[in-house]
């Protein structure tokens, strides 16, 4: 077992967690420099593996969960398509949502500097699972996929159920 692999009876101790963080906070500007392409290739290799064992993910995710096939296996497509349709904003741009303000002396409430604003990642984002939706909501759920494509590495809280 490795130190960011726990069986479920196993909770992480303190000097455990510590490592984690400490890990997903030295990854958050290696991670935030990769490209917007890069990190949207990152993305659709997440769908692509999704879909490739989605045979197994979702007989696993039945036994786990006792919910039945149709519901995973269209859960499971929902996540790919999310994935899809991040990596698409990140190749896009919109992402960015930049927004330029150029100077003007005469601005009718004094003189108005050049601003200039668009969105950057806030660093390590926190990923609770949840346990009845096994793949949307959890571990390469919206969550997850939204914050690796602002370029935010992810600690992921697995649910004991």
């Amino acid at each position: 077992m490795t130190d960011t692999t726990h069986s479920i009876e196993q909770d992480t101790t303190d000097a455990q967690l510590d490592r984690l963080l400490d890990a997903a906070a030295a990854a958050a500007p290696l991670w935030e420099d990769r490209t917007p392409h890069s990190r949207a290739a990152v993305l659709v290799a997440i769908a692509d593996a999704l879909e490739a064992h989605a045979d197994g993910l979702v007989a696993e995710a039945i036994s786990e969960t006792g919910l039945p096939q149709a519901r995973l296996s269209g859960e499971l497509n929902r996540t790919c398509v999310q994935l899809r349709m991040f990596a698409e904003e990140l190749i896009d741009g919109t992402f960015l949502d930049v927004i330029i303000d150029r100077a003007d002396p005469d601005f009718v409430l004094g003189a108005r500097p050049d601003l200039r604003r668009y969105q950057i990642p806030v660093g390590p984002v926190l990923v609770f699972a949840a346990s009845n939706f096994p793949f949307a909501f959890s571990v390469a759920g919206t969550d997850t996929a939204s914050a690796l494509a602002a370029g935010c590495p992810v600690v992921l809280k697995a649910h004991p159920g």
